[in-house]
């Protein structure tokens, strides 16, 4: 399936490069993201582009390339300077650090394969992407957010247990957002316990995702983590910078200087257990359990006069 795919996307780049104008041609030197680049450096970054992007993004950058239309998600648009996937704040401009690695590693999940752009080419192709939008031009790459020590290595089972409580809890990240994989009482208990909340009710669907708007102009269903693979990849380190940065252009916010450096971790650890349940008999198996839950009665207030 993925040969055949690659296959696709290497044909339309060959009927795109036999045909049509092509990307635009750099006429002049630009500093993008505070760095300069030479007419040179910007044509051989082009010639890149071509090789490896431009079937799939297009001669504009916008997305609209001769494979596009076939392929789901469609292709990043990119000449919004929108990246979801930085490890910077949700929204600021991502670092060449965070181009390599998405470039070389891919998105899973889509048609972004990962490609093994040589060195010597990966700098003019990073410096000809951040041509085609205007945001280059007036703003810098964001602050790298960086991980902290994992306070959880060689105590994962603890990690989890608390990313349980933090996913239900603290965070809410099933309030409007994700799936919720914890019965309707431990959530309850979990939320009282971190936020001195009484949770009083919960939302209709509360076992599946809720898609939210986002930047690029349609909805976005965020993860079931059981089910959906994780585009940006699927490590504990992988998920603890997704959770950290958030995603920019989507309703996932930064988290960062949020919660605690060992909640993160922890949310990480718990995030972490959910993927490795992908399509497994015991993630239906839970599903089905929490969806039949009998009748859920909020708990009573306690009595503001019980004390006098």
């Amino acid at each position: 399936m993925k040969r055949a795919l690659l296959a696709v996307v290497l044909l339309a780049g060959a009927a795109c490069r036999r045909g049509g104008e092509g990307p635009r041609v750099p006429t002049e030197p630009l500093t993008l993201g505070g760095k300069a680049f030479s007419v040179e450096a910007l044509l051989h970054g082009r010639d890149v582009y071509v090789h490896y992007c431009r079937s799939c993004h297009g001669d504009e950058g916008d997305g609209k390339g001769a494979a596009a239309p076939g392929l789901q998600p469609a292709p990043r648009n990119l000449t919004l300077g929108i990246y979801k996937f930085g490890a910077v704040a949700a929204g600021q401009l991502p670092t060449d650090a965070d181009f390599v690695r998405i470039i070389r590693g891919g998105l899973h999940g889509t048609a972004m394969q990962a490609w093994d752009v040589p060195p010597a080419e990966m700098d003019d192709l990073i410096g000809f992407v951040k041509s085609l939008s205007p945001r280059w031009k007036t703003e810098t790459a964001g602050d790298p957010i960086v991980a902290s020590p994992d306070p959880w290595a060689g105590r994962e089972a603890d990690g989890r247990a608390r990313g349980t409580r933090v996913y239900h809890g603290l965070a809410q990240c099933a309030v409007a957002c994700h799936p919720a994989y914890a019965t309707k009482p431990d959530i309850v208990a979990y939320t009282k316990a971190l936020t001195q909340m009484d949770l009083r009710q919960f939302r209709d669907g509360l076992y599946d995702a809720v898609p939210k708007d986002s930047d690029y102009g349609f909805q976005i269903v965020p993860p079931d983590f059981t089910f959906n693979q994780l585009r940006a990849g699927d490590t504990v380190e992988d998920i603890y910078r997704t959770i950290a940065s958030g995603i920019g252009g989507t309703a996932m916010p930064t988290w960062k200087n949020v919660l605690p450096e060992a909640d993160l971790w922890a949310l990480a650890h718990y995030v972490r257990s959910l993927v490795e349940l992908r399509g497994t008999p015991e993630a239906i198996a839970q599903r089905k359990k929490l969806i039949a839950q009998e009748g859920w009665t909020p708990p009573p207030l306690p009595d503001a006069g019980a004390g006098d």
